[in-house]
Protein backbone atom coordinates (compact mmCIF):
# COMPACT_ATOMS: atom_id res chain seq x y z
CA UNK A 1 0.00 0.00 0.00
CA UNK A 2 1.15 3.55 -0.65
CA UNK A 3 1.84 5.78 2.12
CA UNK A 4 3.40 9.00 3.30
CA UNK A 5 5.02 9.33 6.76
CA UNK A 6 6.14 12.24 8.40
CA UNK A 7 8.21 12.36 11.62
CA UNK A 8 6.07 14.93 14.38
CA UNK A 9 7.63 18.25 15.13
CA UNK A 10 9.47 20.90 13.14
CA UNK A 11 11.93 20.66 10.18
CA UNK A 12 10.60 17.07 9.13
CA UNK A 13 10.48 15.67 5.64
CA UNK A 14 7.83 13.55 4.10
CA UNK A 15 8.71 9.53 3.31
CA UNK A 16 6.70 8.35 0.76
CA UNK A 17 7.10 4.88 -0.60
CA UNK A 18 5.28 1.63 0.03
CA UNK A 19 4.70 0.16 3.19
CA UNK A 20 6.00 -3.14 3.82
CA UNK A 21 4.00 -4.61 6.34
CA UNK A 22 1.39 -2.96 9.05
CA UNK A 23 3.04 -1.23 11.84
CA UNK A 24 2.61 -3.59 14.74
CA UNK A 25 4.03 -3.22 18.36
CA UNK A 26 7.45 -4.21 18.76
CA UNK A 27 8.00 -4.29 14.97
CA UNK A 28 10.27 -1.47 13.22
CA UNK A 29 8.37 0.17 10.14
CA UNK A 30 9.89 -0.30 7.03
CA UNK A 31 8.98 1.91 3.93
CA UNK A 32 10.11 1.13 0.51
CA UNK A 33 10.84 3.50 -2.03
CA UNK A 34 9.51 4.03 -5.75
CA UNK A 35 13.25 2.52 -6.93
CA UNK A 36 12.88 -0.49 -4.81
CA UNK A 37 16.11 -0.43 -4.02
CA UNK A 38 16.12 1.57 -0.98
CA UNK A 39 14.43 1.55 2.40
CA UNK A 40 13.29 3.95 5.61
CA UNK A 41 13.23 1.89 8.38
CA UNK A 42 11.98 2.93 11.80
CA UNK A 43 13.30 2.22 15.68
CA UNK A 44 10.63 -0.57 17.19
CA UNK A 45 6.93 0.54 17.47
CA UNK A 46 5.72 1.12 20.76
CA UNK A 47 2.08 2.43 20.09
CA UNK A 48 -0.35 2.77 17.14
CA UNK A 49 -3.36 5.13 17.33
CA UNK A 50 -5.73 5.24 14.40
CA UNK A 51 -7.90 8.19 13.91
CA UNK A 52 -11.78 7.18 13.82
CA UNK A 53 -13.00 6.61 9.89
CA UNK A 54 -10.00 8.05 8.41
CA UNK A 55 -6.79 6.19 6.60
CA UNK A 56 -4.52 8.45 9.29
CA UNK A 57 -2.29 6.37 12.21
CA UNK A 58 -0.13 7.67 14.65
CA UNK A 59 2.52 5.81 15.69
CA UNK A 60 5.24 6.06 18.68
CA UNK A 61 8.35 4.37 18.02
CA UNK A 62 11.27 4.26 20.76
CA UNK A 63 12.66 7.15 19.34
CA UNK A 64 10.26 9.23 17.63
CA UNK A 65 6.76 9.69 17.02
CA UNK A 66 4.92 9.25 13.22
CA UNK A 67 1.98 9.98 11.23
CA UNK A 68 1.06 7.96 8.65
CA UNK A 69 -1.24 8.63 6.22
CA UNK A 70 -3.15 6.01 3.96
CA UNK A 71 -2.74 6.84 0.29
CA UNK A 72 -3.61 3.74 -1.69
CA UNK A 73 -4.50 0.78 -0.30
CA UNK A 74 -3.90 -3.15 -1.44
CA UNK A 75 -4.35 -4.61 2.20
CA UNK A 76 -6.18 -3.82 5.34
CA UNK A 77 -4.23 -2.09 8.54
CA UNK A 78 -7.21 -2.78 10.56
CA UNK A 79 -5.03 -5.28 12.87
CA UNK A 80 -2.73 -2.90 13.10
CA UNK A 81 -3.99 -1.17 15.90
CA UNK A 82 -2.72 -2.29 19.15
CA UNK A 83 -1.83 -0.56 22.77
Amino acid sequence: MQVVLRKLGRGSRAVVGRLVRAPRKGSVIVIEFSDGMHEYVTTPVKRVLRLAGREVFYIETVNSRYRLEVRGREVALDGAVGG
